[in-house]
């Protein structure tokens, strides 16, 4: 198998991975641990709390859906952005910027499965200093989403000669495997 290949099937199980998580976490938390009604709440560190949410919208709260159209518009957009960032996956051929849309595409379609089954994303995870929170509520789907976009943002404003060269040698690694074989 051709390392561009390998990398992408990495992705692959990467947001099959992060999605499995997710959905692991937001029935945990909501069945195991009997979390599942806004303002149910459980300390676990001074600076960290399972809180139930109900998210209706989408990043930080906005375009919340008041309608069931707009419940299933938001699926349907966020249904396009996953297949988007899943083409944009597939044509990549560095690991790092695969993983990050990995990343990107897994908290999607955990998101997306809460939207779609629930009418809401079930957000659970409350990050605080004393009355400071950071943060607004938050899940697993959106802890990657934030990391995949942070890592696809530097490594463009950062990575790009040092890409090239790898994926000249990645391109090289592979007419050397081609001629191995002959």
């Amino acid at each position: 198998m051709n390392p561009i290949m390998k990398n992408r099937i990495i992705g692959c199980v990467t947001a099959l991975a992060i999605f499995v998580v997710d959905q692991l976490t937001k029935n945990y938390v909501t069945k195991g641990l009997g979390i599942d009604r806004v303002g149910d709440a459980m300390e676990i560190l001074p600076f960290f709390d399972l809180r139930f949410t109900r998210n209706f919208g989408v990043s930080l709260g906005m375009f919340e859906a008041t309608s069931p159209e707009m419940r299933w518009g938001l699926v349907l957009v966020t249904a396009l952005i996953a297949l988007v960032v899943t083409v944009w996956m597939m044509r990549e051929k560095l690991l790092a910027d695969i993983l990050a849309l990995s990343l990107i595409l897994g908290g999607a379609l955990g998101n997306i499965k809460d939207r779609y089954d629930l009418g809401y994303v079930v957000d659970f995870a409350d990050l605080h200093f004393g009355d400071f929170r950071p943060f607004l509520i938050f899940n697993v789907a959106d802890a990657a989403i934030t990391i995949g976009v942070v890592i696809v943002l530097a490594r463009a404003f950062f990575m790009g000669d040092k890409d090239k060269a790898e994926v000249d040698g990645l391109m090289n690694s592979k007419a050397a495997d081609a001629a191995e074989s002959k």
